[in-house]
């Protein structure tokens, strides 16, 4: 299942959202959700400690915030392709 971040992880139940997603699942960091990618956040390390394996980051949203420098080298960042790849993979999406 593809699940999207795109609300700040300190604006949501994000321990909620890391508790429910499972080890196949993919997690989608937009809009203000790549908030959760920035180094040394409290986010980053519940994020890391996870069972979550397949993190993405979303590149115009870090770029258009500033953030691209700042955001962790364990996540990946991704451009609109491989979000419209993710949605052709993954029939289910839960929105976060």
């Amino acid at each position: 299942m593809l699940y999207t971040l795109s609300h700040s992880p300190y604006e949501c139940d994000f321990p909620a959202l890391l508790r429910i997603i499972s080890t196949d699942d993919t997690l989608l960091l937009l809009q203000n959700g790549v908030l959760a990618g920035l180094i040394n956040s409290s986010a980053l390390k519940l994020l890391l400690n996870s069972s979550v394996k397949y993190i993405y980051g979303l590149k115009n949203d870090l770029e258009a915030r500033g953030l691209i420098n700042y955001f962790s080298e364990k996540i990946i960042i991704v451009g609109y392709d491989h979000f419209v790849k993710f949605t052709e993979k993954y029939h289910n999406q839960i929105a976060w």
